[in-house]
């Protein structure tokens, strides 16, 4: 494939890709809300792709045992897309997977489903995270058509909902069974190649406590409790941190790649009465060298075994999102070849590790599919009522993506 032939009919289809990530971002797409917006795609897809297929996500989903963070509406109306394109036969096949749900508006977020352009930079819910990696999907697809590029092997794309939950979506199309000899799961990181993405366990802890005047004697606060429970869990995320020094260096880059975040804190009825009941929610990360399983398990016995034996009666928590981390290594055949493709467009080619967690884990570990997280835009502005992306970006990334494709689809 000729170079030239290559950026000029990716540049060509700028428009069009406005035009598409535009429509996109109109489509209000919050966990539970997606069915419209998959609808659309459908119909986008089909111009550019062979095979389009609704893949129904049941209500047999919540039994799964990696079923996260459950939206409390009914499954049915709410399909993934299955999208293929064919390759003529005897090639490896290319998978990959993006999300078209977004997170709510963020506070003060102004029309964020209204997608603006200014200077070659699409604004809105969704542009980075994950609309604008969707779009490039299209645009892969559609430059192998304009160019008359045919493979050997087939592409196949995974378009699901309930990323931004914990991957429930993701849980549907897994289950169901997938062959491929490479995955790239599609999410901002600005052309950094990253082979090693870190797990993460969502969890709502409660301590009880005896609740009392203010003035009384023989009470017991659940918020203190719940204090020490956050340092308990303080303590035990900076030992298994300490723990992994040295088995990853892509991670030990980071100060913190796998951070305790506590987002909540609920405590009391009235100001001047002891608490008696606090629950607090949060996240903590975890690398390859811990299952979620352990993790779970040693947070609960940290507190439990600390000897405090008020917490030992008076405590509970509940795991929701659930990941395990995932790791190939940097000289992995996929990471060293898509490296030469970024290369190949002029980006530096650098390669690292994740210090969110994604969907990935699922295809590298469980179907034991080398996975890479890739693609346009920045993590930096998602989730935020800056959320953008440039156009430029998408178009670099399809011809990346275009390039690596006729070099592995062989």
């Amino acid at each position: 494939m000729d170079d030239e032939a290559l950026h000029s009919a990716a540049d060509s289809l700028s428009e069009d890709v406005t035009e598409l990530l535009s429509d996109l971002i109109g489509y209000p797409s919050t966990d539970g809300n997606e069915g419209p917006v998959m609808e659309y795609m459908h119909g986008r897809m089909s111009e550019v792709a062979d095979e389009v297929e609704f893949v129904e996500v049941t209500e047999a989903i919540k039994n799964d045992p990696d079923y996260s963070y459950p939206v409390r509406l009914d499954y049915g109306d709410r399909p993934n897309l299955r999208v293929v394109k064919k390759g003529t036969g005897g090639g490896k096949t290319l998978l990959f997977n993006t999300h078209l749900d977004v997170v709510p508006p963020s506070s003060g977020h102004v029309d964020p489903f209204k997608a603006r352009v200014e200077d070659g930079i699409i604004y809105g819910r969704g542009a980075c995270d994950a609309k604008g990696q969707d779009t490039t999907i299209w645009l892969l697809f559609k430059l192998l058509d304009v160019l008359g590029i045919k493979l050997a092997g087939d592409i196949i794309a995974h378009l699901v909902i309930e990323e931004e939950i914990g991957g429930n979506g993701t849980v549907a199309m897994v289950r169901r069974g997938e062959s491929a000899d490479a995955c790239i799961v599609m999410e901002p990181t600005e052309f950094v190649i990253l082979p090693q993405v870190r797990g993460a366990v969502w969890f709502e802890a409660t301590t009880f406590g005896r609740a009392g005047h203010s003035g009384s004697g023989g009470t017991v606060s659940a918020l203190l409790k719940a204090i020490e429970v956050i340092q308990l869990f303080t303590e035990y995320h900076d030992r298994i941190l300490a723990e992994s020094r040295g088995k990853y260096p892509l991670f030990d880059q980071f100060e913190n790649p796998m951070p305790l975040t506590i987002g909540q804190l609920e405590a009391g009825d009235w100001p001047a009465q002891t608490p008696q009941q606090a629950v607090f929610k949060g996240v903590l990360g975890l690398l390859p060298d811990r299952t979620k399983e352990q993790v779970m398990e040693e947070m609960r016995a940290c507190v439990t075994e600390s000897g405090d034996e008020w917490l030992a009666e008076n405590f509970d928590i509940d795991f929701t999102y659930r990941h395990d981390a995932n790791v190939i290594e940097p000289d992995h055949p996929l990471v060293t070849a898509l490296q030469e493709a970024v290369r190949a467009v002029g980006k530096p080619g650098e390669v690292s590790a994740m210090t969110a967690s994604c969907d990935a884990w699922m295809y590298n570990n469980q179907l034991q599919i080398p996975t890479v997280v890739f693609g346009p835009g920045s993590l930096s502005v998602a989730h935020s009522d800056r959320e953008q992306i440039v156009i430029q970006e998408i178009l670099d990334a399809a011809k990346i993506l275009t390039t690596f494709a006729q070099g592995f689809c062989t």
